[in-house]
């Protein structure tokens, strides 16, 4: 009876909370928005112009003008200058140039960065995302090995293992980013069938 309980119960926080927390998400982002921009507004606008959720459109409008203007190339190059002089800063520079590379990963403007591929490690095979494909980006003892630079995630946490892979032990498959990213973080538990291109005419 009492685990009979637990498991109904279980059931239900596996399936509200990813909705709880997105919701959250969302309303943090409108909060901040709002107090941010929101304080500014009223200091700025007439009080009979200015009404509540003002300062979270404006937080969506100030969004979408950042990404319009980084289309533009002398915005594009003012803001390379900008993120030179912040990765020569101490410190700064070691967690900033960790988020951009981490956000930059799931960037839409890079068609082949995080290409999904499967990994054969001996008889085991291992879902993982191409981060690198140019030799001169590598480090120098890297380039030249008719290699490819992979990122393996570990299941339910944040962490994983990049490998240099050979490209013959690297195998196409069949799935977006974010389907690949939720079948590995949930290690397989959302079902998603993976439809791969294996050596020989076979699939996984």
């Amino acid at each position: 009876m009492i685990k009979s309980i637990s498991t109904i119960l279980l059931t239900g926080i596996i399936t509200i909370l990813p909705i709880v927390l997105t919701i959250y998400l969302l309303y943090w982002m409108a909060i901040t928005s709002e107090e941010l921009l929101g304080s500014a507004l009223r200091w700025a606008l007439p009080k009979v112009v200015y009404f509540p959720g003002l300062g979270t459109i404006a937080g969506l409008l100030l969004i979408f003008l950042v990404g319009l203007l980084m289309k533009a190339v002398l915005v594009r190059q003012v803001f390379s200058i900008g993120e030179s002089i912040v990765f020569k800063l101490p410190i700064i520079k070691t967690v900033y140039s960790a988020i951009r590379d981490f956000f930059d990963f799931f960037s839409p403007k890079k068609e082949n960065f995080g290409r999904v591929v499967i990994v054969k490690i001996g008889n085991i095979e291992a879902i993982g995302f191409v981060t690198q494909e140019d030799q001169e980006k590598l480090p120098e003892a890297f380039r030249d090995r008719d290699c490819e630079l992979v990122y393996l995630p570990m299941s339910y946490m944040i962490g994983g293992y990049t490998l240099l892979v050979r490209h013959e032990d690297i195998l196409p498959c069949k799935m977006s980013m974010d389907e690949a990213m939720r079948f590995v973080l949930t290690a397989g538990i959302t079902g998603k069938n993976v439809d791969a291109t294996i050596q020989g005419g076979k699939s996984a």
